[in-house]
């Protein structure tokens, strides 16, 4: 959490918080949701500032309830969630090399994969709880280029880095946010 942040939650403990007006889609993007796109269920407007989305992102963190939000300063912006808290993009880097980065550049070093019954591909770290982010839809590709699958196209294995293969588990898109203590609505819990 960036200074200027821990000295504002000081000098206005009490300021209430918001939900509704940020959303992380499924694709990673930040937007704002005025009145109107929450009214009309819309995803809102991306946001392109890139100075606003690195505060954003270096103060992005979840709550004890599994509810993520912004630190604005002092207050506190419960985010809508597209699928996970999370979105990386796979990539094959020099030397063959894959990496995986999420929204806010961050690596993320998967111990789990997952197929949804949608079509979706999800990655899961080893930390306790574990992280848990969706693959970008444009990088299916270069998933499959890694990945051997079953028949049914939900299970097999994902080869990652230095020789290791990881199980591909098939997984309901609708148990995701219990299975991994997120919410992925704050503004509906309200």
């Amino acid at each position: 959490m960036d200074d200027i942040v821990r000295q504002a939650l000081a000098k206005w403990p009490n300021v209430p918080s918001c939900t509704g007006w940020l959303m992380l889609d499924r694709r990673g993007n930040w937007r704002m949701r005025d009145e109107a796109a929450q009214a009309s269920g819309s995803p809102g407007v991306p946001i392109r500032h890139e100075a606003l989305l690195g505060f954003i992102n270096r103060n992005y963190e979840c709550d004890e309830r599994g509810q993520w939000f912004f630190q604005n300063g002092p207050q506190r912006v419960y985010v809508e969630l597209g699928y996970t808290p999370w979105v990386v993009r796979l990539s094959v880097e020099a030397g063959g090399m894959l990496a995986l980065k999420d929204q806010a550049g961050n690596n993320l070093e998967p111990s789990a994969v997952f197929a949804d019954d949608e079509g979706g591909i999800l990655f899961a770290d080893a930390s306790t709880p574990p992280r848990v982010a969706v693959l970008h839809d444009h990088d299916l590709e270069v998933f499959a280029d890694h990945a051997a699958l079953a028949d049914d196209s939900l299970s097999g294995e994902f080869r990652w880095n230095d020789g290791v293969k990881l199980p591909l588990e098939p997984v309901r898109r609708a148990d995701i946010a219990s299975r991994f203590r997120f919410v992925q609505s704050p503004a509906a819990n309200t």
